[in-house]
């Protein structure tokens, strides 16, 4: 199970929202969320409502302005609780969007796929089990976005900006 509290104000001060679960439009609680404080578990932050645009996983601790340092400047309007998955993990990673052109297979977390499969890019990937990461860099840099089991047949469809990415982590008990 996991908590988080999200304020109004940097610094953990003003009007708080506790969630313990998934929440699509936190304007319906806050007028606006800056800092927030993490007390249990793991969630994604988005810069828009119904999961959408930019993210960024926290993990639990305290984030006094760190909105503006992970680029989410107009601050958080929705989050999503990640559940820990037990077991295997598996993704598959394809090189164009719905699906198509090169694909290939992890169970583990990748740093480069280019320098691994030759793929010079990631545009959809279906999730087979577990959670995961995908970054638009190698070496798990730059933005991110998170894919839960089901398929990805356009990233742009989550509101990215960026829709290729070329490295992947799993998302595992610590996150």
């Amino acid at each position: 199970m996991g908590k988080i509290i999200l304020f109004e104000e940097r610094n953990l001060q003003g009007r708080s929202y506790e969630c313990v679960s998934d929440c699509a439009d936190i304007s319906s609680y806050l007028s606006r969320c800056q800092s927030c404080r993490v007390e249990s578990g793991c969630f994604m932050i988005y810069e828009r409502t119904n999961f959408m645009g930019n993210q960024h996983l926290m993990k639990r601790g305290e984030y006094l302005d760190y909105m503006n340092l992970i680029g989410l400047s107009s601050g958080v309007k929705s989050c999503r609780m990640i559940s820990v998955h037990r077991g295997q993990f598996r993704i598959k990673i394809f090189e164009r969007e719905n699906l198509g052109g090169q694909m290939n297979e992890l169970m583990d977390d990748c740093n480069d796929i280019m320098e691994r499969f030759g793929m010079t890019e990631c545009m959809s990937c279906q999730v087979m089990e577990g959670h995961w990461l995908l970054f638009e860099q190698p070496n798990l840099r730059g933005r991110m976005v998170y894919v839960k089991p089901g398929e990805q047949r356009s990233f742009r469809d989550m509101g990215l900006s960026s829709t290729r990415f070329m490295s992947m982590k799993r998302i595992t008990d610590s996150c």
